[in-house]
């Protein structure tokens, strides 16, 4: 078993960049009236306490969303999301001045599901999977699986609606996991090309980028969006320098609009040599 627990990461930089996109992407599905699903491969526990020993250990919690909690304005997409976290801790605590929780994946799509919608979580972790399974354990609108995540997947696709979001966001704990992630993404897309999928990996100078990013081009998959959000000094050893996404199939506008979103959380959370936020097509048409 795994060791990784997202608990020890919830709410950093990478969260944020991640989690803003996936609204948007959700947000998208939700102008029509049709029903979509959302996918989780790696679903985690679905919320995490800020005040945790986890979180508390490298509170990477202050890399990411405390810097945003106290802004008294931002961009109308950041606003949004920081209404979801907020919506967390009320739920939570009964109040939401105060940053505890954060939210996962899971808990973001679930606030957005409709009655029709469908929420499908997968999680391999024997700690992490109860706690999900706790969280949404009333909702008939959401299945989960104690299972591996890459071997799911692409027996999960095409959701019976045809509409939906796929989010693939694994640990990286394992060293091929890269080209686990690109095998999985492939078999996924081949079962289901118009579907968005949405795929996070870390920037750091031991981790394989420029294969990864030769990989997907070779792949065959088409309309593939990159977006790059550089924090720390790339050079810095044992330091996440960076978050990365692969957007599969993102909707008219996304690429300008993320990108300045993405733009935006650089200057407030970039460090000195971080590495400029950049958004571009890996593979276009």
């Amino acid at each position: 078993m795994l060791s990784y627990r997202h608990g020890f990461h919830a709410g950093n930089f990478a969260d944020v960049h991640k989690h803003v996109a996936l609204l948007l992407l959700l947000e998208h599905l939700l102008q029509k009236p049709a029903p979509f699903y959302f996918i989780d491969s790696h679903a985690g526990a679905g919320r995490y306490d800020l005040h945790s020993t986890f979180a508390r250990k490298h509170c990477e919690y202050d890399t990411g969303i405390g810097r945003l909690w106290p802004l008294p304005q931002v961009p109308d997409a950041i606003g949004r999301y920081l209404d979801l976290v907020r919506g967390c801790n009320r739920q939570q605590t009964g109040t939401e001045d105060v940053l505890r929780f954060y939210p996962g994946s899971p808990w973001i799509a679930h606030r957005l599901l409709r009655a029709d919608d469908r929420m499908v979580l997968a999680e391999l972790h024997n700690t992490e999977a109860p706690l999900l399974k706790q969280v949404f354990r009333s909702d008939g609108r959401v299945a989960i699986h104690h299972r591996d995540g890459y071997e799911a997947l692409p027996g999960l696709v095409p959701p019976p609606s045809r509409r939906g979001v796929v989010l693939i966001d694994p640990s990286y704990e394992l060293r091929d996991e890269f080209i686990q992630v690109t095998q999985c993404l492939e078999r996924a897309w081949r079962r289901w090309a118009a579907g968005i999928y949405l795929l996070w990996y870390p920037l750091h100078r031991r981790q394989p980028t420029l294969a990864f990013h030769r990989a997907l081009r070779r792949s065959g998959i088409r309309r593939i969006l990159v977006s790059e959000l550089g924090i720390n000094d790339s050079r810095l050893p044992n330091r996440l320098a960076g978050s990365g996404l692969v957007i599969i199939n993102p909707p008219w506008h996304f690429e300008t609009d993320f990108a300045g979103i993405t733009l935006w959380l650089e200057k407030l959370l970039a460090t000195p040599g971080h590495t400029a936020a950049d958004t571009r097509w890996l593979v276009a048409e």
